[in-house]
């Protein structure tokens, strides 16, 4: 019998050695006093741990990176060293566990740790908004970690290439606003790209080609407009 390839170690958290034990001297606590503040929190271990972890030597799980945040009295993703990059890190950096995020957003705990594993996000306009509000994404970072920029990127080429009023719905779907707002954005990015024929030819004037790409100045226009979720 062919045995089942065991399952790989979960990526463990961004984590800076450097920002936790500057966080640590400057509250004045000693590695023992901060495994106390974790313990408080439900995380027991040694100072020992503390110390490698500064040191780069251990690092920590989930659970003992919120915990430690928590005991250090700063944002989780403070202790990160860099900006989050996946689903897991947004979701860490707001304290929250699998199955409490799923339950904000409105899916099954299986479902988003399907997802979140490396799945496809095929939630809808209202799912999508749940979940950049609970993760608290901004909508470029919530295209970027459910990998959905390209999708977009066609979206908009065909905006502007035919009837934006026909991508609308798809773009509502990527994109969680409100949909008079998007009308109001696609209609000026069509504008600002079907630029006028020389007599006689096929393409556009040079001089009139507009040379920012497509999504940059979609962000843009969108950025013109009040938006539940920052873009």
């Amino acid at each position: 019998m062919r045995r089942r390839p065991p399952n790989p170690a979960p990526t463990p958290v961004p984590f800076s050695p450097a920002a936790a034990r500057a966080h640590r001297a400057g509250l004045g606590l000693t590695p023992g006093q901060v495994a106390e503040g974790m313990a408080a929190h439900g995380v027991r271990l040694l100072p020992s741990h503390v110390i490698g972890w500064e040191s780069g030597e251990l690092r920590p799980t989930e659970e003992e990176f919120i915990a430690l945040a928590r005991a250090l009295w700063c944002p989780p993703a403070q202790l990160m060293g860099t900006h989050p990059g996946t689903l897991r890190d947004f979701r860490v950096a707001r304290e929250l566990s699998p199955e409490q995020a799923a339950q904000r957003i409105g899916i099954s705990a299986a479902a988003y740790e399907k997802v979140e594993a490396g799945g496809r996000w095929t939630g809808d306009a209202d799912q999508s908004h749940a979940l950049a509000h609970t993760l608290g994404m901004s909508l470029r970072a919530l295209l970027y970690v459910t990998s959905r920029q390209d999708e977009l990127d066609k979206l908009l080429r065909s905006c502007v290439d035919g009837r934006w009023q026909g991508q609308l719905k798809p773009v509502a779907r990527l994109v969680p606003v409100p949909r008079e707002v998007l009308s109001v954005v696609l209609a000026a990015l069509q504008a600002d790209y079907q630029v006028p024929m020389h007599w006689g030819t096929s393409t556009p004037a040079a001089d009139q080609t507009p040379t920012v790409p497509l999504a940059q100045r979609f962000w843009e226009l969108l950025s013109q407009h009040h938006t539940d979720i920052p873009v």
